[in-house]
């Protein structure tokens, strides 16, 4: 171990509990100080995985995320306060994850996770954490973990049931192993849409910081090859024996997968998103286009600016006053950025309505690419 991992007078009385553990003790804690761990979205997963791998101690914690606090995240996501809505998550946790532990590094990833930008940016860790919220990130995780050969520390939560295991190159079974393909749209509800019991994402988030720390300290049994189901209704924990499947297009022995992709969504039965730039839509306006605009920020925010003639919609709203949009209009959503119109966006096609754009980089790139003499809350 390098003597820039030797622990400070301060971090020994820091870790002081750790220390006293003999299978941890001053080598696994300097261990935990050398390791760097990515977190993959900084929700209900990501919140408690952030928090537990600051206070362990861990040298280095990247957090991806491109979204913002949203009044409906405060019920599971315990970084955040009723203060943080509306402000970068990303900024938040860096903010917090240092206060809670200043002797590490925190590393902001503020944005979308994807195919051309995934490689670079997971290959300076060790492990990979992925608590994010779709499948279309799942996949395109799991599939950059294996060719890169890094852990991937999974978990899952819907309603009152969460899963997590840990898929890792050459000891076990890819996520694809498990679960093949993504589910075709519809069949699987997503947390805004299904809810989530506020506390189940604390357990599972708890657990792939357990399991994490295990990995950089190679302490114990993992959960590799072994998929951990919870049923919070019932309090019942159990596990299933999972295994590599041969024939898979990833870590099979013939795999057909190269590089890192995103699933082909037209292919599972998803609808693609239609954005418009602030310009475009200022054009539209311009011609006298008939558009229903629809501002799913916080109303603190929609009280401070909004653009003119906006419906105002929350977005953690929006599933119970869906029967107020017209469902023929020609709807455009917006936000701060363009992180919870997406969403919005998506919830809307789920039920059917077509004719849906999100507004590209929300009120804050309208008010640089049309009106920028308008403010607005950040």
């Amino acid at each position: 171990m390098g003597e820039e991992n030797k622990l400070s007078k301060l971090e020994l009385e820091r870790y002081s509990r750790h220390l006293v553990i003999p299978e941890v003790g001053l080598e696994g804690q300097e261990k935990l100080k050398a390791a760097s761990v990515l977190v993959i979205g900084a929700g209900g997963l990501g919140s408690p995985a952030v928090l537990y791998l600051a206070a362990a101690g861990v040298g280095t914690i990247g957090i991806v995320d491109f979204d913002e606090v949203d009044l409906s995240n405060l019920q599971r996501q315990v970084l955040y306060t009723t203060e943080d809505v509306g402000k970068s998550k990303v900024r938040v946790a860096y903010t917090k994850a240092l206060k809670l532990n200043p002797e590490i590094k925190v590393v902001q990833h503020e944005e979308e996770l994807n195919a051309a930008n995934i490689d670079q940016t997971f290959k300076n860790y060790d492990v990979i954490v992925d608590g994010s919220d779709n499948f279309e990130t799942r996949y395109l995780v799991n599939d950059a973990c294996v060719l890169l050969n890094k852990p991937n520390v999974h978990g899952a939560v819907h309603r009152f049931e969460g899963q997590a295991s840990v898929f890792k190159t050459g000891a076990g079974p890819c996520y694809r192993c498990v679960f093949r393909e993504p589910p075709v749209a519809g069949t699987v509800l997503n947390c805004a849409q299904a809810g989530v019991l506020g506390v189940l994402p604390g357990i599972v988030g708890t657990i792939q910081a357990t399991e994490c720390l295990k990995l950089i300290l190679s302490l114990g049994e993992s959960l590799t090859g072994r998929l951990l189901l919870i049923d919070a209704l019932a309090m019942s924990f159990r596990t299933i024996k999972i295994k590599r499947d041969p024939n898979c297009t990833v870590c099979g022995d013939n795999p057909s997968v190269s590089s890192a992709r995103q699933p082909n969504m037209q292919n599972i039965g998803c609808q693609t998103i239609s954005f418009l730039d602030p310009t475009e839509l200022a054009s539209e306006f311009a011609n006298g286009k008939e558009i229903l605009l629809v501002d799913v920020r916080e109303a603190n925010e929609f009280n401070y600016s909004h653009l003119r003639g906006a419906v105002h919609i929350p977005l953690g709203h929006l599933a119970a006053r869906m029967v107020e949009l017209p469902a023929q209009a020609n709807i455009v959503v917006y936000c701060k950025s363009g992180a919870r119109s997406r969403k919005a966006v998506e919830l809307m096609q789920l039920v059917g309505m077509t004719n849906v754009r999100n507004l590209k980089g929300g009120i804050r790139a309208w008010t640089k690419q049309v009106d920028t003499s308008m403010s607005f809350l950040d």
